[in-house]
This record gives C-alpha cells, sequence and structure tokens, in this order.
C-alpha cells in the first residue's frame, strides 16, 4: 500500500509518463500510425486521470505545502507554478474535447483543437514535474 507521504513522487511519475505518451503519441501519429496514437494519447490521459486522483487525495490529506527555497528561485519556482496552474486548469477541458472528438471520429474538429491542447498538455505534465522537483529539492 502506498503512504500519503509518497503521493507526491507518484504524481511527478505519473506526470512524466504522460509527457512520454503524449510526445510518442503525437510522433506516431506524423508518421500515420493512427493505431499507435490512439493508443498512446488513450494511455497518457489515463495517466493524467490518475495523476488527478492522486493529486486531490494527497492535497486533502497533507493540505498545501509551501516552498521553501530563497533568492531567484522564488520567483522562478511561482512563475513555473502559476502557469502550470492556469494551464492545468484550462487543460482539463481541452483534453475532454480533444478525447471526444477523436473517439467520435471527428478528425478535422480534433486536429483543430488538438494543435491548442498537445503544447499546453506537455507543457503542464512537464512543467508538474519540475515542481515537484523545485518543492521537495530532489
Amino acid at each position: 500500500m502506498i503512504s500519503v507521504s509518497q503521493l507526491p513522487t507518484l504524481n511527478a511519475a505519473l506526470n512524466s509518463l504522460s509527457a512520454v505518451f503524449l510526445f510518442t503519441g503525437f510522433l506516431f501519429i506524423k508518421s500515420r500510425n493512427r493505431k499507435a496514437h490512439r493508443a498512446c494519447m488513450l494511455t497518457a490521459f489515463a495517466c493524467s486521470v490518475l495523476f488527478l486522483i492522486s493529486y486531490l487525495v494527497y492535497h486533502y490529506q497533507v493540505g498545501s505545502v509551501g516552498f521553501k527555497g530563497q533568492g531567484w528561485l522564488r520567483p522562478v519556482y511561482f512563475t513555473i507554478l502559476i502557469t502550470h496552474t492556469i494551464l492545468a486548469a484550462a487543460v482539463v477541458p481541452l483534453a475532454l474535447i480533444t478525447l471526444n472528438r477523436a473517439l467520435r471520429e471527428r478528425f478535422d474538429a480534433h486536429r483543430r483543437i488538438a494543435r491548442w491542447t498537445l503544447p499546453i498538455w506537455l507543457y503542464v505534465s512537464v512543467t508538474g514535474v519540475v515542481v515537484y522537483l523545485m518543492l521537495y529539492g530532489l
């Protein structure tokens, strides 16, 4: 059984996996491999859903965790955190709409929104790991 104290590491791992599957899925669709693209994107979505559940459980149990860094690192951390948080809120509906359009085989509409969703989702996944590293000092 995972303890609450291990959830931030799990969250970072899930964010990392999501980023890897998103990027790999992008490479697959560029090479016109729709089946592999679909598998990667569904896996990235599953990783993100698991992340969100784990994140909410952790913060329900622990509350807010303060940043202990000092000097020039503080504004860097908070800039990353603020952009990450705003875009994380935006990526939820974007990912749901993008996934819905793909599953309904509305590929033209899917491509139009995926051009926005992918870079935002990648940014959120990668900066989630950066925030973890900065917050927990690893």
